[in-house]
């Protein structure tokens, strides 16, 4: 049975865990989406000083919010419980509680006003527990018939999810849409249909993988649903800085949008790109126009071509393009780029000798060859009456 807070089949104190097999419960977060490291786990507050009375709750998908804990009270990490929301209850999982929710808090640049905090009021109960997992077994067929509905209204948007408030109370229906759209006759049916109180949520093209979540052409978990939570906007200059073809396919998430993970190495290959010519700089030699054709930007080499021989890279060092710039500038032009090129490094073998082969490892089997110098035996002949005369 799946909670539905991660794809690894389940995770969380209710249900049996697929992935790390401490329930969801083993303080590193791993078994569910957007899991958190307590990394001051281990160091003890200084004496007089009270926690800090707040913790972050995770509900469906990646949703988060923090509540107040009152001081009487003990929670942990991994707790289910039952918080505050806007019309009632709803149940969710302690995912960081203490000093680290006010080092998170000042991450995010959160400011906690005391009339806009809810509480967080107990742990939930075996008939919580009940009515939170019947809310969610309907959350699935309450999707495909607001999907038939939008599909009626002719309404130009995407349902992608529907949550329900563990006490029935509330129900948070996601869509998409690529304009602005007028869903008043649908939220009236959806309240009549399912006696809940409607609030659409809408949501961007990342925002819906995230949600959905799935698997990416690196072969791991999508960033979006599993860690990630700052989403920022990638351009295609984040390619072309790290020499990658300009391939939507390839550069494409399952999102549609382009990958965040390419603004992942960007600060490095900024640093390293710093002291390197344009890539449209052409070098002018007595032999002809070299034009620029690749950049190993790590390694600092730049690989020139001439314009009649374009299959030929010569590998040069960025200290002698910009040196071949100068002279360029100066209106002198060197003989051949051949003379500024990085010589290949021979590598050595090695300086044993190659016993692979010598030893046969069949040489102890014994050998089980016919021995063809047996004495064929001769074969018996009966004799007969006229043979004894």
């Amino acid at each position: 049975m799946g909670c539905g807070n991660c794809s690894s089949g389940g995770c969380g104190s209710l249900t049996i865990s697929a992935g790390c097999k401490s329930n969801g419960n083993c303080g590193v977060g791993g078994s569910g989406k957007l899991g958190v490291f307590d990394w001051l786990a281990g160091v003890s507050l200084p004496s007089g000083v009270k926690p800090y009375p707040f913790a972050e709750v995770r509900f469906k998908n990646t949703r988060k919010e923090f509540f107040k804990v009152e001081n009487d009270k003990e929670f942990h990490v991994g707790d289910t419980v039952v918080v505050e929301a806007d019309y009632g209850k709803d149940i969710g999982q302690i995912t960081m509680i203490g000093e680290l929710v006010r080092l998170q808090l000042k991450a995010k640049r959160i400011t906690l006003l005391p009339r806009d905090t809810k509480q967080l009021v107990r742990k939930a109960n075996e008939k919580d527990v009940d009515l939170w997992n019947e809310m969610k077994a309907k959350e699935h067929q309450a999707m495909l018939q607001t999907r038939n509905l939008v599909t009626e209204l002719k309404i130009n948007m995407k349902v992608s999810d529907v949550e329900f408030q563990a006490d029935g109370t509330k129900g948070i229906f996601h869509y998409t849409a690529e304009d602005r759209v007028d869903y008043r006759e649908l939220i009236k049916v959806l309240a009549s249909t399912f006696k809940v109180r409607v609030e659409m949520k809408q949501i961007g093209a990342r925002q819906e993988a995230a949600l959905l979540g799935g698997i990416g052409s690196c072969g791991r978990e999508l960033c979006c649903s599993t860690w990630l939570t700052d989403f920022r906007s990638v351009s295609t200059g984040a390619a072309r800085y790290q020499q990658l073809a300009i391939n939507p396919v390839k550069l494409a998430g399952q999102c549609g949008k382009l990958k965040c993970c390419l603004n992942f190495e960007l600060d490095s290959y900024l640093d390293a790109l710093q002291g390197f010519p344009k890539a449209d700089t052409k070098l002018y030699t007595k032999k002809g126009i070299a034009y620029h054709q690749k950049t190993d930007v790590f390694k600092g080499i730049m690989y020139y071509a001439y314009a009649d021989n374009l299959g030929t890279h010569i590998p040069i060092e960025k200290s002698r393009v910009n040196a071949i710039v100068e002279l360029n500038k100066q209106k002198k032009n060197p003989e051949d780029l051949l003379e500024f090129a990085v010589k290949a490094i021979e590598v050595k073998g090695p300086d044993f000798e190659n016993v692979v082969g010598q030893d046969d490892l069949t040489r102890f089997d014994k050998d089980k060859k016919k021995n063809n110098n047996r004495k064929k035996r001769k074969p018996k002949r009966f004799f007969t009456k006229n043979d004894k005369k």
